[in-house]
């Protein structure tokens, strides 16, 4: 009796541990068993770390397979993040017409609305310039605040002289104007017609042996000293860089017209500067000369002499007008690309 009861005293400690009377060692047995079952499938069996080896070959292997997935993670992820851009041309098959219309809207904080045009050209070599129909300009300020009024810049005809052949040059008839002397003679003369220009510009040299041979002509039927009321007079924008910038000079040449110290105009509530666009050889500037002293009378020369006599001008003290930007807006009509036939 007492070997059965301490058989099954040891039979109850090995298959169950918890209290008697609970109904789950069936259920625990049966786990064990199946957890048995699927291990004994197992294709990766762990070896103990007891029964492993370290070598250098297998470290080698390890490091060089560490820093090939590194690599590859990297090339994987800077191909991720790059941006690629391609250009292709595609053919347009819908039958809403044989024009594509473009609309845009386009601010310009540094560039005056005077220079600024539209200029269409596409792939098959159509090249369109200076579209005015659709296009409508704004001046702005640097912070792309409107400044007045739609820019209407008129009718500028279109130039095909552009200057006196070189072989007719006879020397400098305008005066060379700077920084130091631009203030006082703006204000001495009514009318100071200023060329503003680049050496290195085509332009340019086209347009000097007829500016000064225009300014020649000007100087004798309107002498400085005895009539005065119109002078020529040119700046050299390379030189005088400061003197450009301040009157907002941003195309060569640009042919300034400046009436009692000043160029600006006002035309329909937006402010520009007065600026000459007609033909460019002399006979075409002496005419325009011409046009703006018919309404000057002769004492206006001494009547400057006299109000200048008394004070003087610091050109540090008196800004020029501020030119701000432009912005255009409008829209296109261009043609789609049609299918070249093999």
């Amino acid at each position: 009796a007492i070997n059965i009861e301490g058989k099954a005293a040891v039979l109850w400690t090995l298959g169950d541990l918890s209290a008697p009377g609970r109904s789950d060692t069936p259920a625990r047995c049966h786990a064990m068993i199946s957890s048995s079952k699927l291990k004994s499938v197992d294709f990766y069996r762990k070896i103990p770390r007891d029964l492993t080896e370290a070598s250098l070959s297998g470290a080698g292997l390890s490091i060089f397979a560490a820093l090939a997935m590194v690599f590859l993670f990297g090339m994987e992820l800077s191909s991720y993040l790059a941006v690629n851009t391609t250009t292709s041309v595609i053919v347009d098959r819908s039958s809403d017409g044989e024009f594509l219309r473009i609309d845009f809207n386009l601010s310009f904080p540094a560039l005056s609305c005077e220079f600024a045009s539209v200029d269409v050209s596409d792939v098959l070599g159509t090249n369109r310039l200076n579209i005015t129909k659709t296009v409508r300009k704004f001046s702005i300020d640097r912070n792309l605040v409107p400044t007045g009024s739609e820019f209407h810049a008129g009718p500028i005809p279109t130039v095909n002289k552009h200057g006196d052949d070189v072989e007719e040059y006879h020397g400098d008839g305008s005066v060379a104007l700077s920084s130091r002397n631009f203030d006082s003679y703006s204000h001495l003369y009514p009318v100071l017609v200023v060329n503003f220009y680049a050496p290195w510009c085509y332009w340019s040299n086209r347009l000097k042996p007829s500016w000064e041979k225009a300014a020649q002509i000007i100087r004798e039927r309107y002498d400085p000293e005895m009539d005065g009321r119109i002078l020529l007079g040119k700046v050299d924008c390379t030189e005088e860089v400061e003197l450009c910038k301040r009157h907002h000079i941003q195309g060569y040449p640009s042919i300034r017209i400046f009436h009692k110290g000043s160029d600006m105009k006002e035309n329909q509530g937006h402010h520009d500067h007065d600026s000459y666009y007609g033909e460019r050889d002399t006979e075409s500037l002496v005419a325009a000369m011409e046009t703006y002293v018919a309404n000057i009378p002769k004492e206006a020369h001494v009547l400057a002499l006299e109000d200048k006599s008394n004070r003087t001008v610091d050109p540090a003290k008196r800004p020029a007008p501020m030119t701000g930007g432009c912005r255009i807006e409008g829209f296109v009509r261009v043609k789609k690309v049609n299918e070249l036939a093999s």
